[in-house]
């Protein structure tokens, strides 16, 4: 906590979509966010909107990719009470007998290495909180196989088993960990990131659904989990829009 006794959340992946929706959400539920990303031009404005409207946040570049980075970055904070791993994305949409292994890795290191970095490197601190709450927003596609996706797949797999693993590692401490899996959220990166630009492709992912979850939705469903009695754990939290059935059944009206 700061010295005036609010408590910190640190949100990872905070220079836009659900980072920044669950940035904005935090803060006005009274914590003291702290804004991690590369861009570092977009967390100062997210910071700097937040603070002009009242409530308190600070903004810091890191790649969580990089460890030692990460490892000074914890170095600032004796308490931590709310870790909320959110970066990561998507690199293409290849069958696995022709994807890039170069989209696979990059995939693997910023959703999975990434979160472990930022996890481990501020657990104590979080521990130290005596009311931790570490989230980890993976993805339905963590829970269940589409064509097209194996290595986005994989990796959500992974962040997946992760915050899974550290529950049972960690239970009996004061930090809870909670996983929230969105499905079909339309933000202003996240396809056309996958798409390498393609606006075109970008937007057949949403076509013809009529209500794809904002990332304020997700944002709405991290903090009122975070929110919760210290006793309460969301272990897992699925999160769809209601045209979604499944990650291959989706209400189109074409």
């Amino acid at each position: 906590m700061t010295a005036a006794g609010t408590p910190i959340a640190v949100v990872t992946g905070a220079s836009g979509g659900i980072g920044a929706a669950t940035a904005r959400q935090l803060a006005a539920a009274g914590y003291r966010v702290v804004l991690t990303a590369r861009r570092k031009d977009r967390v100062e404005a997210l910071a700097a909107e937040i603070n002009e409207a009242g409530h308190q946040a600070t903004a810091y570049a890191l790649d969580v990719t990089d460890r030692q980075a990460v490892t000074t970055f914890a170095t600032a904070f004796r308490t931590v009470a709310v870790l909320v791993n959110n970066a990561g994305g998507a690199l293409g949409a290849d069958p696995v007998a022709t994807g890039d292994p170069e989209d696979w890795r990059r995939m693997y290191e910023v959703n999975v290495l990434g979160t472990l970095h930022v996890t481990q490197a501020l657990l104590p601190a979080l521990t130290a909180s005596g009311d931790g709450t570490v989230v980890v927003v993976s993805s339905t596609a963590g829970h269940s196989t589409y064509e097209g996706g194996g290595g986005y797949v994989a990796a959500k797999n992974g962040a997946r088993v992760l915050a899974e693993t550290l529950r049972l590692e960690i239970v009996g401490t004061p930090v809870r960990v909670i996983e929230v899996a969105p499905g079909m959220v339309k933000t202003e990166e996240f396809a056309t990131t996958r798409f390498r630009g393609d606006a075109e492709k970008a937007a057949k992912v949403y076509a013809g659904v009529a209500e794809p979850l904002t990332a304020d939705d997700v944002a709405d469903t991290v903090t009122w989990a975070v929110t919760r009695p210290p006793h309460v754990n969301i272990d897992l939290l699925v999160v769809r829009p209601r045209a979604q059935a499944s990650n291959t059944k989706v209400h189109r009206e074409l």
